[in-house]
């Protein structure tokens, strides 16, 4: 029933977004819709109670590149509701092919990435640097795949190389307690606290590419700090 629901509200929210990007010709409202309506949906769906923390340390009318570390499929749905700003994700290839949520993305202007193909991450990369340098603030689970344990694992830097050469600082964000709602493996629901905790921007002034590892190690320190705030 839970994943009935899941799909049924995915597909009549996007459905309903897209007629909007056809009405009004841009992509504010209907990423807007995501954050205001689809995703309190599944969070009150699901019993999950969000708490936001340190929103305030960002300044939202700037772009920015967010990383965060990944333990469920409801972390989008956490950081669309958390984001006081139309966001955009970096998603796997894969995902372009999934029946409206493909189609959703790829109107409002994900970014799609294809592991191992080398020869296309040029132009993926240029895309999203002009997306950022656009004004768009974009979000990146680093790690590449969701914790079965919740440990955050190392955070690949391409996404980082992005914020280097937009010129863009860069936000740790920690998501706790959504790997306990909505497991990695399987689709089994239960209700508890989601916490969205958003770091201190890094700033990317003066990097180069060659620094995209080194800010990659910085930005998942600064992860496992908000995790663990009282270590």
């Amino acid at each position: 029933m839970q994943l009935a629901f899941t799909l049924a509200w995915t597909a009549g929210w996007i459905s309903l977004a897209s007629l909007v990007r056809m009405l009004t010709g841009g992509r504010h409202w209907p990423l807007r819709m995501a954050s205001r309506c689809w995703a309190p949906g599944l969070l009150g769906g699901a019993g999950a109670r969000l708490r936001i923390e340190g929103v305030e340390r960002v300044d939202w009318s700037r772009p920015c590149v967010l990383v965060a570390n990944h333990q469920s499929i409801i972390d989008a749905c956490a950081l669309f509701r958390a984001v006081p700003a139309p966001l955009r994700f970096v998603l796997k290839q894969e995902m372009a092919k999934v029946p409206f949520v493909g189609w959703y993305a790829r109107a409002m202007g994900m970014v799609f990435i294809e592991r191992g193909a080398a020869r296309s991450a040029p132009q993926r990369l240029r895309d999203a640097v002009a997306l950022v340098r656009g004004g768009a603030v974009l979000c990146a689970f680093p790690e590449g795949t969701r914790s079965r344990d919740g440990s955050v694992g190392p955070f690949k830097g391409g996404v980082l190389q992005v914020a280097i050469e937009a010129g863009v600082p860069v936000v740790p964000v920690a998501l706790q307690g959504s790997g306990a709602v909505l497991p990695a493996a399987g689709f089994r629901v239960r209700p508890g606290a989601i916490a969205v905790r958003f770091g201190e921007p890094i700033a990317t002034t003066g990097l180069a590419s060659e620094d995209r590892n080194t800010l990659a190690r910085r930005a998942r320190e600064a992860v496992v700090e908000l995790l663990h705030p009282q270590r």
